[in-house]
């Protein structure tokens, strides 16, 4: 399943409104994603669990995507397509069934910044991993960096996961291999 990021397409707008303070058409869809957004602050600050939250979700969303779009389009109308505004809007557009794929998943976060925050340094990492001599080397090395972030987001001891866990990986066939990631271990423990 692949999901859109709402912040990702708010900044696209409000970029544009950097280039334009004065540009009503972004302002507009800045405020009305601000608003898809405070429907999950409501959620966090009243404690709902995930489906206490899409119920809340269901329930003020629809009408709110709607009036997102139809803002979206109104200012992809009046917009240079090379502009800012124009490329803003013609993003949103393209990823629209991914940013609205929050409405059947109560798990799936309007933003993905937590995510990206805290797998930047693989992206830092990236350039010395080119040099590790071979084409396949690099991905397997970036699999570690998202290993240890697993752990870490979990409250796992990353050093007894991997003690516990790579003695014994090579002999483990490919279909157990899900039984290994550090939260089945982790659930196996508990």
């Amino acid at each position: 399943m692949h999901a859109g990021c709402w912040s990702h397409s708010r900044r696209h707008f409000h970029d544009a409104i950097k280039l334009n303070p004065g540009d009503a058409a972004a302002t507009r869809v800045v405020v009305a994603i601000d608003e898809l957004f405070a429907i999950d602050a409501e959620a966090r600050e009243r404690g709902l669990d995930p489906e206490a939250r899409q119920a809340l979700r269901l329930e003020q969303a629809p009408a709110l995507l709607e009036i997102v779009e139809r803002r979206v389009k109104a200012a992809q109308a009046q917009a240079l397509p090379a502009g800012a505004l124009g490329k803003a809007a013609r993003y949103t557009l393209a990823l629209w069934p991914r940013l609205t794929r929050f409405l059947e998943h109560p798990e799936q976060e309007l933003s993905n910044n937590l995510a990206e925050n805290s797998m930047r340094g693989v992206a830092l990492g990236r350039k010395n991993w080119i040099h590790l001599g071979s084409r396949e080397a690099g991905p397997k090395v970036a699999a570690i960096p998202s290993v240890m972030e697993t752990c870490r987001r979990r409250g796992i001891a990353a050093r007894e996961y991997l003690g516990a866990v790579l003695p014994g990986l090579g002999g483990v066939s490919i279909q157990r291999i899900a039984e290994l990631t550090p939260a089945a271990w982790a659930a196996r423990r508990a």
